[in-house]
């Protein structure tokens, strides 16, 4: 099979692998669909040093088939998997993270907080930017049969790593929420939101992500015409600041914003990887009895719970999809992901 490798410096080739065979408590996936998460990015800017640090402090590794949002079908089941994990023809997600299995964190579906050691798919271990992907049968989360395998791949990372803060923060309808980038993660964190009943107020510094986050739900975008972002937040919020607000962006002046834009007794969610913040802790935080919080992706539970909501509300995460690509165009699509002007990409196969 072929398989999308990054190289480093944005760089990346397609290269020959083995199909896979499954071990003992494994299976194989055929892949019908691998997201393009902005995660990637992280990799396929990454020097071009064998097992240079990305996103996380995580060491990426050299020759590893890419890709994190994995959803397909089983196609071959090894020995001594439960049929109740896996059979083959089942349509499936995978919770892209490899723990010891024995953990207090692995035993309730929070492998990636594994203090033995993980392995994240597409950054450590072969992922989804291929025909077929080998996974441990316990990574694997059933998909609902009204869901598209695109809407799947989405839930795998961005979409329900959006679901998982939301959730983490209790989001309702009786909020203003803040949401801060509006790229797969935030945009989809405003459809999410806007479907639990929330008011959101969406921040870009792109003026074509906002005019799609008001398509997807926001009440109101923000952006750099708009002049300072926190005095519009105010404004919007009759000068209390937003009850929530969640930072996907990863930017000092996003997370920044984030939190001077939240009321008093308010809650602000981090989840865009990499860079810092400098706040000033007595005004920003002490003084405004503010929460933050920090949110990595989701449980295995949290992922199935994130595609019951989707399938029950109806909501149209296939949306997000901007362009759909085959694995051969892969070099293309990643050009045009890295410029961060398009909207989210999927592989096909």
């Amino acid at each position: 099979m072929k398989g999308v490798v990054f190289l480093g410096d944005r760089k990346l080739e397609l290269r020959e692998f083995p199909d896979p065979t499954p071990g003992p408590r494994e299976v194989v996936l055929e892949i019908k669909a691998s997201g393009m998460c902005g995660s990637d990015l992280h990799n396929y800017r990454a020097s071009a040093q064998p097992a240079g640090t990305v996103a996380g402090g995580i060491q990426r590794q050299a020759g590893v088939i890419a890709g994190h949002e994995p959803c397909g079908v089983v196609a071959a089941v090894g020995p001594g998997v439960e049929p109740r994990l896996a059979t083959i023809g089942d349509r499936v997600m995978v919770h892209h993270y490899k723990g010891c299995g024995v953990c207090e964190h692995c035993r309730v579906g929070w492998s990636q907080l594994c203090a033995a050691g993980i392995v994240v798919y597409g950054v450590t271990g072969h992922g989804a930017h291929a025909s077929f992907m080998k996974v441990p049968a316990y990574t694997l989360v059933a998909l609902p049969e009204a869901l598209s395998f695109e809407t799947g791949a989405a839930i795998s990372c961005g979409t329900g790593t959006a679901y998982g803060a939301l959730r983490r923060m209790n989001l309702s309808g009786r909020d203003t929420l803040v949401v801060v980038g509006q790229g797969p993660v935030g945009l989809s964190a405003t459809q999410l939101a806007a479907a639990m009943g929330a008011r959101v107020i969406a921040i870009d510094v792109s003026p074509e992500r906002l005019a799609r986050a008001k398509e997807f739900g926001a009440d109101a975008g923000v952006g750099p015409r708009t002049g300072d972002v926190v005095a519009a937040i105010k404004e919007l919020t009759h000068g209390r600041g937003a009850d929530l607000a969640l930072d996907t962006s990863g930017s000092p002046a996003g997370r920044l914003a984030a939190v001077r834009g939240t009321r008093t007794w308010g809650t602000v969610c981090f989840v865009g990887e990499g860079d810092t913040v400098t706040l000033d802790v007595s005004r920003d935080m002490l003084r405004k009895q503010l929460t933050i919080i920090g949110s990595w992706t989701f449980s295995t539970t949290g992922q199935a719970e994130c595609a019951r909501f989707v399938e029950e509300r109806g909501i149209a995460i296939d949306r997000l999809f901007t362009h759909r690509w085959k694995l051969a165009q892969a070099a293309e699509a990643y050009r045009m992901f890295d410029a961060q002007t398009a909207g989210k990409g999927v592989f096909l196969t």
